[in-house]
């Protein structure tokens, strides 16, 4: 089976649409910092910061401070903030709770979290809408991308493809981080995965 190259699609998409509006969700700083590099200097970038998987309020706020710091000073976006909500988190992996790190759970959240990207994009009238989790070596690309084109379908609005680890991607992430000083986790950000 031949591996789709969603890097060099979302190189393509913002050669043809470089202007249109993007609804880009963010997980944290240190994950959206290469990837507004790729698509601010394109697209019109709004950041959504929509992640109700975090295992604790404190740990929302923080990272959402440091969003918030990281667009400030660097000017790439403005910000849609979603209030932190973790009963929509734990209602979509209700069940999946046992699952292994980067199984069905974390599916189901990759799912909750963009199918409510997709439904703002739409609701806010973006042309595209993508993610930064694919930033990660830790988060299966092809099927983030597959939740993501089964969201635009089901609201009607265009995905962004991505791979953002692609072209040194992680790495670029990680140098942002220690440049601007941003707190980076140790851990995707939910419970299940802090144990």
């Amino acid at each position: 089976m031949k591996q789709i190259n969603y890097d060099a699609q979302m190189l393509a998409v913002l050669r043809e649409h470089g202007g249109e509006r993007l609804l880009l969700h963010s997980c944290c700083a240190p994950c959206s910092s290469y990837c507004l590099e790729q698509v601010a200097a394109a697209m019109k970038t709004t950041v959504f910061f929509y992640n109700p998987n975090l295992d604790t309020e404190e740990e929302y706020l923080r990272r959402k401070a440091e969003e918030v710091r990281f667009l400030a000073e660097t000017g790439f976006a403005d910000l849609l903030d979603c209030d932190y909500a973790p009963e929509e988190y734990l209602a979509a992996v209700a069940g999946w709770e046992d699952a292994p790190e980067g199984g069905g759970r974390c599916t189901k959240c990759f799912a909750l979290r963009l199918r409510r990207t997709a439904e703002e994009a739409k609701r806010g009238g973006y042309d595209f809408f993508a993610t930064t989790l694919t930033v990660s070596p830790l988060k299966d690309a092809a099927r983030i991308n597959e939740i993501g084109f089964a969201a635009a379908e089901e609201f009607g609005v265009r995905y962004l493809p991505s791979d953002f680890k692609k072209r040194g991607g992680y790495l670029r992430s990680v140098q942002l981080s220690r440049e601007f000083g941003l707190y980076r986790q140790n851990y995707c950000g939910c419970k299940f995965s802090k144990r």
